[in-house]
């Protein structure tokens, strides 16, 4: 397409990202340019600058995931994020059925080990 873009995400999509992370108090939102969310340094959402988000899943979730909306595991850099699916735009803009992944994620992401966080001291 000839035409280029400052920010590679568009601010509906931002906008519909920070209603979904909204929906669940105990999640953070972070990042300026690229948004994302995390707990105890392991990632698991991300609005990817390919205007495409991620939501990492434990299998059993991801596989469901997966078949029920003919998607594939999340891409970025041309590296496959193997626990992480690309959800669909149309089911970006359905809040209500994309949160209840955000929530399996986030219970998700507490089960695994924290990672140390670079802190300066």
């Amino acid at each position: 397409m000839g035409t280029s873009k400052k920010s590679t995400i568009s601010s509906a999509k931002v906008d519909l990202y920070d209603k979904l992370i909204a929906t669940n108090p105990k999640i953070e939102r972070k990042g300026a340019a690229n948004p994302y969310t995390s707990l105890n340094g392991n990632m698991f959402t991300l609005l990817h600058q390919s205007s495409s988000l991620a939501i990492r899943l434990p299998v059993d979730k991801r596989e469901e995931f997966l078949k029920k909306y003919k998607t594939t595991l999340f891409k970025a850099y041309g590296t496959v994020m193997p626990e992480y699916v690309a959800v669909p735009d149309a089911l970006l803009k359905n809040t209500k059925e994309l949160q209840k992944y955000l929530d399996v994620s986030y219970e998700y992401v507490k089960t695994l080990k924290p990672k140390p966080t670079k802190k300066k001291s």
